[in-house]
């Protein structure tokens, strides 16, 4: 593309100006947007750090729709997918005059399945309440109008009702070019699309299982394409790390009977008891989880593969549940042919006991039976979870730089970007988590004034966050605050027993004091709920863990206020995290340094950004761990955060969040100025 066309583009009298009120030229964005412009001309990696405010979606969509080549969109979340197909995307386009083809592609779990759906209609005692008839009512009209299939489209069935689990497919019972309703099916559809569209706009679940897949030699997931973005980036390792793992859940192993037996009676009635060959799985994944029951009492509710409690017994009942796994799969193998749905049955089992016996490799004794085909799979964490309502064994890869590298064509661009990627500037973390050696690195800092609007306060007198005396005490120190906020108020905390704990003490000081606001706590409703709740109430109290530290976009003065309780460091009971520290440790490096601390400023950067989202907003971010300004590695932490004025003075907050701006000449605090 001409290199004045940009220029033009992103200008204050340019197509973008027209075509968004309130639009205005920012320079950094239309740097953005020629650093991405060079990266797809020379076919290279850019790693794009765009503090909030710069307009990155904009910034990397422009290039990829002027390139002409053919661009994959991955997303954090379904639902920046869908904003991005149904808003963004389209507006540019328009304003543009692009013709620019686009598609939308999600997991086949987002999609309606005709076949299953159908099952469902036809065996009423699959349904488990009067609301799930309702629901199935309401996505049988939906399947025969709606021209995707995409749940997301009908608001009126929550995205999380189980229901949804019976009528969507999966890889292992989706009976492909045998299913009767092949030529209807919203999957192929929608594959079908991807191909032919010049942009695919898809999240990172699906790229990394279309990753996880091509390890395993499969390719029809996603299309080829010259270039990909990934928009809200730093989410990638973790994902990755997920879905190049594997899990079992007690819970499919039971759908798994409740299949077997309900196939075998209706299509091969004489073929065997299949009431007995269910029954042995359901009972055998019965006793293993009894066989590690005591993990259910350890913090976490986890433990790793070598620190099983009572490992014996545990090992016998896997071997046991292998077992009967593999008498049912020769038994539906011999009955395959006779219907789907044994068929299906069949590969389901094959598939589960897989992954199980690549779980119990190697054994305590390490002899491991796949040690020829691991190849470059490299080490291997192993866990259990077990809870009250769930057992889940789990394995995932040490470190996914590797595989993650390697699946870049070599005529491919790559652009990577997040407002949060860097540790005070430094991209090494997250080019060493992914393998991004070759990658460019370029980083812009939010146009926003955090000088003039914001403030940060790590308040002085705190007890250190590991004392029993500090929820009462930072719920005390709350209070006034709240009472002087005129805006919002986001308590994020570092745990769901904080969440409790300080919701119940804000409860009591609410009621005590007098204090009419609403107060919302993660865990009473579902997320989405919650956020349209205290966004509507304008001066609600919202306490929270995990899901609110990022992807919250809460603009004015529905939000002024953010409160941390703790600094976000992973807790130590992670299998994961306490493998790579392991390691870290074994070849001498530094485990706090190289990955607790860069995970934990990269989360802190995410919950101190839910404060400024607009040029107009303002408000404090406080954070109650006095770790921050008085621990030598805090300096990292602070400083990597957008330039807040700073103070430790609780009162300073109280006039500033009363006089709803920041006062002219707003000292520092001699603490955070000695750290510096």
């Amino acid at each position: 593309m001409p290199e004045h066309e940009l220029d033009h583009i992103f200008s204050a009298d340019g197509p973008l100006a027209s075509a968004a009120p309130g639009y205005r030229p920012r320079q950094a964005q239309l740097e953005m947007a020629q650093a991405i412009e060079s990266a797809i001309r020379d076919r290279a990696t850019l790693i794009a750090e765009a503090g909030t405010g710069t307009g990155k979606t904009w910034a990397y969509l422009v290039p990829a729709f002027l390139s002409g080549v053919k661009v994959l969109v991955s997303t954090g979340t379904r639902t920046l997918q869908d904003q991005l197909f149904r808003r963004d995307i389209p507006r540019l386009r328009d304003a543009l005059g692009a013709p620019v083809t686009v598609a939308l592609l999600k997991g086949r779990s987002n999609y309606v399945c005709h076949y299953h759906l159908d099952r469902l209609q036809h065996d009423e005692r699959a349904l488990r309440s009067r609301s799930e008839v309702t629901q199935l009512r309401a996505i049988t009209v939906f399947a025969g109008r709606t021209r995707s299939g995409d749940r997301a489209e009908l608001a009126e069935v929550p995205e999380d009702a189980d229901i949804w689990n019976r009528v969507t497919s999966t890889r292992e019972n989706c009976l492909g070019q045998d299913c009767p309703h092949v030529k209807d099916c919203f999957v192929l559809k929608a594959r079908r699309q991807a191909q032919e569209a010049d942009l695919v706009v898809v999240n990172h679940a699906l790229f990394m299982a279309d990753l996880a897949l091509r390890e395993d030699g499969i390719t029809d997931l996603l299309p080829s394409v010259d270039l990909v973005v990934f928009d809200e980036a730093h989410q990638l390792p973790d994902v990755a790390t997920r879905f190049l793992g594997t899990s079992v859940s007690a819970h499919q192993l039971l759908d798994l009977c409740r299949n077997i037996e309900a196939a075998g009676l209706a299509h091969a009635r004489e073929a065997t008891n299949w009431t007995n060959v269910a029954r042995a799985i359901e009972t055998a994944t019965r006793d293993l989880r009894l066989a590690c029951a005591a993990v259910s009492r350890l913090p976490g509710q986890k433990a790793a593969f070598h620190a099983i409690p009572e490992a014996e017994p545990f090992d016998e009942a896997l071997g046991q549940l292998l077992q009967a796994l593999e008498g049912a799969i020769q038994l539906l193998d011999v009955v395959a042919e006779k219907h789907p749905d044994l068929a299906t049955a069949g590969r389901t089992a094959l598939e589960l006991r897989a992954r199980l016996f690549q779980w119990s490799q190697p054994d305590r004794q390490g002899n491991d039976a796949l040690a020829e085909r691991r190849g470059e799979a490299g080490d291997a964490v192993r866990w259990v979870e077990h809870g009250t309502h769930h057992l889940r064994l789990h394995s995932a890869p040490l470190a996914v730089d590797k595989v993650f590298s390697r699946y870049r064509a070599a005529d491919q661009a790559w652009v990577f970007t997040s407002a949060t990627l860097s540790v005070h500037g430094d991209f090494g973390h997250f080019i060493r988590q992914l393998g991004l050696w070759e990658a460019r690195c370029m980083r812009w800092e939010s146009p926003f004034d955090y000088a003039g609007k914001a403030l940060l306060c790590v308040p002085s007198g705190l007890p250190e966050t590991h004392s029993r005396e500090f929820n009462e005490r930072f719920a005390e120190l709350l209070v006034p605050l709240i009472e002087a906020c005129p805006g919002g108020v986001l308590v994020l905390c570092t745990t769901l027993r904080s969440v409790d704990h300080l919701g119940d003490l804000l409860w009591e000081h609410f009621q005590d004091n007098g204090i009419d606001r609403p107060l919302f706590r993660q865990g009473e409703l579902s997320r989405r709920v919650l956020l349209e709740r205290f966004i509507a109430a304008r001066n609600g109290v919202l306490v929270g863990s995990a899901s609110f530290w990022e992807g919250i976009d809460v603009p004015g003065d529905a939000l002024t206020l953010v409160a941390i309780d703790k600094l976000p460091f992973a807790p130590p009971d992670d299998p994961v995290l306490e493998a790579r520290l392991r390691a870290c440790r074994e070849r001498g490096g530094n485990p706090f340094m190289e990955f607790q601390l860069p995970e934990a400023a990269i989360a802190l950067k995410q919950g101190a950004g839910r404060l400024i989202r607009t040029e107009a907003d303002w408000g404090v971010l406080l954070v109650a761990d006095a770790r921050m300004v008085e621990k030598r590695y805090g300096r990292l932490l602070w400083r990597g955060l957008p330039p807040f004025r700073r103070t430790r003075d609780v009162d300073e907050v109280r006039r500033f969040l009363k006089e709803g701006q920041a006062p002219e000449g707003l000292p520092e605090s001699d603490a955070m100025i000695r750290t510096s």
